[in-house]
């Protein structure tokens, strides 16, 4: 039985292509659709998208709530089938709209895909995200060992992650010559660096202590003056994998080679805290580690749109909506504190502030 069909492979293509160029999606995204793609044509038998008809819809979100995710051995989240019928969804109505496909399908039977009302409200709603404490983090550093150059670059990359905030794929990508070290930034230029939705963007150390600080710049010291290498070279290099005397892969010092993914970098993350007695966290995780410093540290609006912008966002709310959520434990000591004492100025400004800036956000 045929696995594929050939006139959707071709609309499949230049649906992807659309997304990428014209959406500006990221490559996350892409491969996200695809799979949700190939999982419908899956259930449809590789029918022609052009005898979609509504039923296939009603009967295909049936099948999703029957399926398991193929690593947990669970059922399907409401989270991951409302993102794939989505995905599916705007595919079908962007094809209704095509040359040979307008006359064969309505626009309105890609509604059909939408999730119910309340498994919507649970798709969407949000839980709590555990994050790590700068304590926690630290505690992480101090266990790592730093034996040779391959431990030394782990350890440097877990504190680098929390004094910049940088992403895992940019800093994949990063070379020495985007680190300025006698003015404490990192210069995230998207010709070279692999940012989100390719911006370019300054970032200066976080405030996370003289300790992260010490690590990187020993780091990149090493680097320049130990190994004599160069700006182009990686920030944080690949490891060097040779063939052992007992004909085994293994690890040899450090390749002059930028990471391909991100992947060794979360492997890094993993064996790091679980070796320290931790659960995992991965390196997005300290970006919401710093978005609570700031919400601790900061006392005026300017000074939360600094700290916003550190992380590369061109709106606060973006920090707000998507990072800032306030631990339970912490949202009782700030509610207790506010009943107790309201004298200082600079923080009901700031409290001000961002209440208005919620409301703008809220209405449009």
């Amino acid at each position: 039985m045929r696995k594929h069909h050939p006139d959707n492979e071709r609309i499949k293509r230049k649906y992807l292509v659309f997304q990428k160029e014209a959406r500006q999606q990221s490559e996350a995204t892409i491969d996200s659709i695809a799979k949700s793609l190939s999982r419908f044509e899956e259930y449809t038998r590789w029918k022609s998208f052009k005898r979609f008809h509504f039923e296939q819809a009603v009967a295909f979100k049936r099948h999703l709530t029957t399926q398991n995710n193929a690593r947990t051995g669970k059922s399907l989240s409401k989270s991951t089938v409302s993102i794939a019928l989505n995905h599916i969804k705007k595919f079908f109505e962007w094809l209704s709209q095509q040359p040979g496909y307008k006359s064969r399908l309505n626009y309105s039977d890609a509604e059909y895909f939408n999730l119910s009302e309340k498994d919507t409200r649970i798709a969407t709603t949000k839980r709590p995200v555990p994050v790590p404490t700068i304590e926690q983090i630290k505690h992480v550093l101090r266990s790592m060992p730093i034996d040779n150059n391959i431990e030394l670059r782990n350890r440097a990359l877990v504190a680098f992650t929390l004094l910049t905030g940088a992403r895992d794929r940019a800093i994949a990508s990063m070379s020495l010559k985007h680190v300025n070290l006698a003015e404490n930034f990192v210069f995230q230029d998207a010709r070279e660096v692999a940012t989100k939705f390719s911006k370019t963007f300054t970032t200066y150390f976080f405030p996370v202590g003289e300790d992260i600080h010490k690590i990187v710049t020993e780091w990149v010291i090493y680097l320049q003056e130990k190994l004599l290498w160069g700006n182009e070279d990686p920030l944080f290099p690949a490891t060097n994998v040779d063939i052992s005397i007992q004909s085994q892969f293994e690890a040899n010092g450090l390749k002059r080679e930028h990471w391909r993914t991100a992947n060794p970098i979360r492997d890094i993350f993993k064996q790091a805290f679980e070796s320290a007695g931790l659960r995992y966290f991965n390196p997005h995780s300290f970006r919401n580690t710093l978005v609570q410093l700031g919400e601790q540290t900061c006392t005026t609006p300017e000074q939360f749109k600094a700290w916003s912008q550190n992380l590369g966002h061109d709106n606060v709310m973006t920090t707000f909506t998507s990072y800032g959520e306030v631990a339970q434990s912490r949202q009782a000591e700030i509610l207790q504190t506010i009943l107790v004492s309201n004298n200082n100025d600079g923080q009901e400004k700031l409290a001000r502030s961002i209440h208005r800036m919620i409301q703008e956000y809220n209405a449009t």
